[in-house]
């Protein structure tokens, strides 16, 4: 056989166009025109023999800039956190690895225990009565708590502020529209939302103000303030949360948040280059049918042993589709183990702690970085373990990420590319990864750049 990873040889090909009444496989594509089709051979590279491929694969791999061999403040969503090695020792064990929708209880108690537990993390860190198996991703989980809140409250406007993940900001609108929502974006100041041109939003037709916190600048937003202003309108809070934060702040929940959401990423998943990654999802118990995905369950046999079972199903495979609360008909169950491994490996205290150094690194860095000639920090709000850096007016941000990376680090996030105002400001992230020799080298190596 040509081709030993699949079982098909030449004759068993012949018996099957023989069976099926052709002579050769271009007869199966006869209905297509010739005037559509790519004629002759597509461009590509020849076939390569393992060993070669493998090679080939590793000088691929090797011109990406990652953790192990560059030095990040890289953060805007993904961040490089400290993964426990005995993580991916237990994901990656056969019967979870391989583990797929777990529709029969009785032979998937392992799991549906997993989910569980996951689901009561996310509840105790975040104050909610409920959370469901997992979600994609955060941002996915945002889009979908602004369709449960308009359909919750049977409103058609979302209102968001622009402190929102930009890319989180575009989800929610491609939801939106498909639900005929309304999207408005409400501006920020000292950058955290602007609650004075919030308030003159709000609206007996807001379904929900969603906003982010610590929000995409690093800044934590005054979730006591903002609550009473949606809720004066009887509509939701929905709060976008960096998880590890929780080990300090106060819980979301415990500040009034209807809907809080959040990337599970921090709690011990790979950045792995952009994904994937786990959204979780929780709500107060009233919108606890509302939710998208599933939950998993705590029951008895009929021995009365204790046991696990999907409940509250109510995405779209399950229930008559014009009564689904959403189509995500899935979850990232391997990746909410990894987040689940994290919490019991780190426990209570060992989540005190993690939070506890991203924010005092990076308040060092920020005092490092005020100090250094030609750079200033944008805003004075707190922030948790990223901060906004302002270069030098007339700077050219991508010849400075070119020159830091030739000296081992990956630069923070070029601001300007999604807030046109905030061209040459870059946002830095400093996780408990981070030792005082590699912040105070790259605020010498930032401003050497410049």
């Amino acid at each position: 056989m040509k081709h030993r990873y699949i079982p098909m040889t030449a004759q068993d090909q012949a018996d099957m166009m023989k069976v099926i009444g052709i002579s050769s496989i271009e007869e199966l594509f006869q209905d297509i025109p010739a005037s559509v089709r790519y004629p002759g051979v597509l461009p590509m590279s020849e076939a390569l023999d393992e060993a070669a491929l493998l090679k080939h694969m590793k000088e691929l791999a090797d011109k990406n800039a990652d953790f192990e061999r560059y030095t990040s403040f890289l953060g805007a969503g993904l961040y490089d956190h400290h993964v426990p090695v005995v993580i991916n020792h237990v994901v990656s064990r056969s019967e979870f690895y391989t583990a797929y929708t777990p529709y029969q209880p009785e032979i998937s108690q392992g799991e549906l225990q997993a989910i569980f537990e996951f689901q009561s993390y996310i509840c105790e860190l975040t104050g909610m009565a409920v959370a469901n198996a997992s979600m994609y991703d955060g941002a996915t989980a945002l889009a979908e708590a602004g369709a449960l809140a308009s359909g919750a409250t049977k409103r058609k406007q979302l209102i968001i502020s622009r402190a929102v993940h930009p890319e989180a900001r575009q989800i929610v609108r491609t939801t939106a529209r498909g639900l005929n929502l309304d999207v408005v974006e409400v501006d920020y100041k000292n950058g955290a939302t602007d609650l004075e041109k919030l308030e003159a939003l709000v609206s007996d037709n807001t379904a929900a103000v969603i906003v982010q916190s610590p929000n995409f600048f690093g800044c934590i937003e005054d979730l006591r303030a903002i609550e009473p202003i949606i809720h004066g309108k009887k509509g939701l809070l929905v709060v976008s949360t960096n998880p590890i934060t929780l080990g300090l702040l106060e819980a979301p929940g415990k500040l009034g948040a209807d809907v809080v959401v959040g990337d599970a990423q921090p709690f011990g998943i790979s950045a792995s280059l952009g994904g994937p990654t786990c959204g979780f999802f929780a709500v107060a118990e009233p919108l606890m049918r509302r939710m998208p995905g599933r939950i998993v369950g705590q029951t008895k046999d009929i021995d009365g042993k204790r046991g696990f079972v999907l409940t509250l199903q109510a995405r779209e495979q399950h229930i008559r589709r014009e009564k689904a609360t959403s189509n995500i008909c899935s979850n990232q169950a391997l990746l909410a183990l990894c987040a689940s491994v994290y919490l019991s490996t780190m426990g209570k205290t060992g989540i005190r702690e993690v939070a506890n150094l991203n924010v005092q690194k990076a308040h060092y860095a920020a005092g490092v970085f005020a100090r250094q000639s030609g750079l200033t920090l944008a805003f004075d709000t707190p922030f948790f373990n990223e901060f906004v850096v302002k270069l030098p007016d007339g700077v050219n941000m991508d010849d400075i990420q070119t020159k830091l990376l030739d000296n081992g680090y990956i630069g923070g996030y070029d601001l300007g590319k999604a807030y046109p105002e905030l061209e040459g400001h870059m946002l830095v992230a400093v996780t408990e990864r981070r030792t005082k020799s590699e912040i105070d080298q790259f605020a010498n190596r930032l401003e050497a750049c410049l």
